[in-house]
């Protein structure tokens, strides 16, 4: 949270039993315009909790209140987050909208070769086996180096970087120092960057959080590098995220790597829709 919150407000609310236990857990970044208080997701955070110590219904309600409790305690005009896969109970969240979403995952790559025999042969399979004939792997793209070519990406597509150069080294740098993150090129022939990914990952998931390509990169480049970095992660953690969209044509691609779609929930709590359409903007 201190990386991806980096000179912006954050918090965490924290649940206990009886006994003074924290029984769960609820980092949030805060923030305020024109006076207004707001909740949103950090960038490069696809989900942020809550979450719990227990899957016992009872043990998670009392913590739930005790975390609306202290949301109302902070005069919110907006709350909206993003729940991790998995947590489907949201029974205690009833003055909350809650959004299904999705993203799509494959749910076990400890075995390469099961996964790999899982992409599209044609779509897929074919277009990495092509792509391996001119690409190689670079494994010694720095942080900077990857920042670079990302805001050079958009600059190609004409549109402005979202994400500040600054912004992207700091999330990687600290991915990579604490073994958590895997940055991965791919250079043609003549040694050109023809594309580059970050994944974050934890002991459970791998995160497909940023890539970019080279203008002019070769079909099968993007392809590819999910390929490596699967094999990277082989081992490492169990599933992977590819942060995918609600967009059909984004579900459509990744669905060619054997991903399956997996829903996640969104918390929302705004109670003037304009106010909420002004805060995101």
């Amino acid at each position: 949270m201190e990386t991806v919150c980096h000179g912006k407000q954050w918090d965490v609310a924290l649940a206990h039993d009886d006994e003074g236990n924290v029984t769960g857990t609820l980092p949030y970044l805060i923030g305020s315009k024109i006076g207004l208080r707001y909740v949103v997701q950090p960038q490069l955070t696809q989900y942020n909790g809550p979450w719990y110590q227990s899957d016992d219904p009872k043990v998670r309600h009392y913590a739930d209140i005790q975390f609306r409790a202290w949301l109302q305690s902070l005069r919110l005009t907006l709350f909206q987050q993003n729940v991790a896969p998995g947590l489907n109970d949201l029974t205690g969240w009833e003055e909350y909208t809650v959004t299904p979403r999705v993203t799509y995952r494959i749910e076990d790559i400890s075995d390469p070769q099961q996964v790999f025999e899982g992409f599209d042969k044609s779509r897929r399979q074919r277009q990495i086996r092509r792509a391996e004939r001119t690409l190689t792997a670079d494994r010694g793209i720095t942080p900077a180096d990857f920042a670079r070519f990302h805001t050079e990406y958009w600059q190609s597509r004409g549109q402005k970087d979202l994400l500040s150069e600054e912004f992207m080294v700091r999330v990687i740098d600290t991915a990579l120092q604490r073994r958590q993150g895997v940055l991965l090129g791919v250079r043609d022939e003549e040694g050109s960057l023809q594309g580059a990914r970050f994944v974050a990952f934890d002991d459970n998931c791998g995160y497909a959080l940023l890539s970019a390509l080279h203008p002019q990169h070769p079909n099968g480049t993007s392809a590819l590098l999910f390929w490596l970095i699967l094999q990277e992660l082989s081992g490492r953690c169990h599933s992977f995220d590819f942060e995918g969209s609600m967009d059909p044509g984004i579900a459509l691609s990744y669905s060619l790597y054997g991903a399956q779609p997996t829903t996640y929930y969104q918390l929302t709590r705004c109670p003037n829709p304009l106010l909420r359409k002004l805060l995101k903007k």
